[in-house]
């Protein structure tokens, strides 16, 4: 009957070794790939938010039809580039950040396939869901500030003017850093859920906890909403609120009594 060793130290940093290799491989992988699809990454999905034909204002124009409104003024932008490597160096930002995402589940399972082997068979199922969880709700974070909080922003500072005489030129730069930051803020975000079920588990929070102080969260919540997107209007702030309060109702659902 054969027994399993256990792993020394040289041996167990040996083989994080080999995971961070195959991991950075494959990440390099996803880089090339998004890199070599610059037409499709660049036209059709990081500046598609700035024609009018967006998914997210045809469905806004609909609903303010359908509520017997007139449709939003037409929104078109053109960016500008004032720095001759700009354009290269920020092809490859784009490039790491896309191909990085497309590895992101292989990526989690090569370090859930790293850690697993030290938890106890009961250990195993929280941290497993918690691992998986969390990294499923970085990606809906990213796809919810794509689609609704990214569109929004950029198309009420994007025509926003102090005075009808100053224009707005908007570098390229300047929108790609506001993408990314939007994104990965709202990536972040979306991991209360996951962060709340960790917390609960070691006995640092409860729902009761939670249910006491839902009204103060309602009102950081909203404050975090204004910080994520610096609009004026009302609508924009509660279609960010509503989702961050969804999060916070989701926490408290995987807390523990």
């Amino acid at each position: 009957m054969s027994v399993e060793r256990e792993m020394t130290f040289w041996e167990h940093i040996d083989e994080f070794r080999g995971i961070l290799f195959r991991a950075v491989f494959v990440i390099v992988v996803g880089m090339i790939v998004a890199f070599l699809a610059k037409d499709f990454v660049f036209d059709r999905i990081i500046l598609a938010p700035l024609d009018d034909q967006f998914v997210l204002y045809r469905v806004l124009n609909r609903l303010l039809l359908g509520l017997g409104y007139a449709a939003a003024p037409s929104f078109s932008m053109e960016l500008i580039n004032i720095d001759l490597a700009a354009q290269f160096f920020i092809h490859l930002k784009i490039s790491f950040w896309v191909g990085f995402i497309l590895v992101l589940p292989y990526v989690l399972y090569l370090l859930w396939g790293f850690v697993a082997p030290a938890l106890y068979v009961s250990e195993k199922k929280a941290v497993r869901g918690a691992f998986f969880f969390g990294g499923g709700m970085f990606l809906i974070g990213l796809v919810v500030a794509y689609g609704l909080i990214f569109p929004l922003t950029l198309r009420f500072l994007g025509t926003y003017q102090v005075s009808a005489s100053v224009a707005n030129q908007i570098s390229l730069q300047s929108y790609i850093a506001m993408f990314i930051r939007l994104c990965l803020v709202m990536g972040l975000v979306f991991e209360m859920p996951a962060l709340a079920a960790v917390l609960s588990r070691v006995g640092l929070l409860t729902r009761s906890w939670m249910k006491k102080y839902r009204k103060h969260a309602i009102v950081v919540l909203m404050i975090l909403a204004a910080i994520i997107t610096p609009t004026g209007d009302a609508f924009t702030l509660f279609l960010v609120g509503i989702p961050l309060y969804m999060l916070y109702e989701l926490s408290i659902f995987f807390c523990k009594p």
